[in-house]
């Protein structure tokens, strides 16, 4: 990291301009891994540095104002690592904490800094899956609980009827591994009837959660063939390429090393054996404490 100097704001060490360092990749736990593979598939160049919140995961169940700061210090924790561009890969997180991390809190951090999230590129091309303009999204409580999805779909395409549904038991079953059995399959088929009940004409669904990928091959054997199902891992990769080449000036403060580095808010060797199942491969990580302000 090239750093000439630093100053203290808020307790906080900012760093100046001329700073490069990496690729901020955030979410609660476990499920942005899935995210931060296909940033890495299409930036391969791109240093990146993912935390997670396992610590204080999940955040689907809890309230606005708690997601908001625990959000908030996970964002200050990568700008305080040298990161100037930071990508909440969180559902929960996108749609309940970046909208005001944005606009409140960004001018302070430093207006040459950017916190993206996945609601964006997902919502921006749903057009391009969908034949009867019908579409499902599948998320935590958090994310429905927000209408995000809703809200920013009817921005792009006021034509499409969105039906949402919470699917709160996935999150847990999938950090467990349970990934298999008449459990796992009972809440699959509990949360994907109530969906497709709610919209017979549904074409395509969307996972909405980073951890929900894992549940992929299961989720597309119980939903008819004529259903599509995506998952945002592949969608988010390109859409952060094609803002990068948009945005020279925010990626010449990237650093281009190729190193991907891991840290969490729990305990490092569980992070290190629990990861590799969404990540695909072994990797080592440093516990760091956000509860800090």
């Amino acid at each position: 990291m090239l750093v000439e100097e630093a100053i203290l704001l808020n307790g906080l060490f900012l760093f100046k301009m001329n700073e490069t360092g990496p690729i901020g990749v955030f979410d609660s736990g476990y499920g942005g891994l899935t995210v931060l593979k296909g940033l890495v598939k299409y930036l391969p160049e791109h240093d990146f540095l993912y935390l997670g919140d396992n610590a204080r995961a999940p955040y689907g169940p809890r309230s606005f104002e708690c997601i908001y700061e625990f959000t908030l210090q996970g964002v200050k924790h990568l700008f305080g690592q040298g990161c100037s561009l930071v990508v909440l890969a969180c559902n929960t997180a996108s749609s309940e904490a970046l909208r005001t991390i944005q606009q409140k809190d960004l001018p302070y951090l430093g207006a040459y800094k950017r916190v993206l999230g996945v609601l964006r590129p997902t919502t921006e091309s749903v057009l391009d899956y969908t034949q009867t303009k019908e579409i499902g999204i599948l998320g935590t409580y958090g994310t429905i609980r927000s209408k995000s999805y809703l809200i920013e779909i009817k921005k792009f395409f006021p034509q499409i009827e969105v039906h949402q549904q919470a699917c709160p038991m996935w999150v847990p079953l999938v950090e467990n591994v349970e990934l298999s059995g008449s459990g796992v399959v009972y809440f699959v088929d509990k949360y994907l009837k109530s969906l497709l009940q709610k919209g017979p004409n549904i074409d395509a669904i969307f996972l909405a959660c980073t951890h929900y990928p894992l549940l992929y091959n299961l989720i597309r054997g119980r939903v008819p063939k004529h259903i599509n199902v995506y998952s945002q891992a592949e969608m988010v990769g390109p859409k952060l390429a094609t803002y990068l080449s948009r945005h020279p000036e925010i990626d010449m403060k990237c650093l281009k090393n190729s190193k991907v580095s891991f840290m969490t808010t729990d305990d490092s060797e569980n992070f290190e054996c629990q990861a590799q199942l969404f990540y695909g491969q072994t990797l080592q990580a440093q516990q760091v404490n956000l509860d800090v302000q």
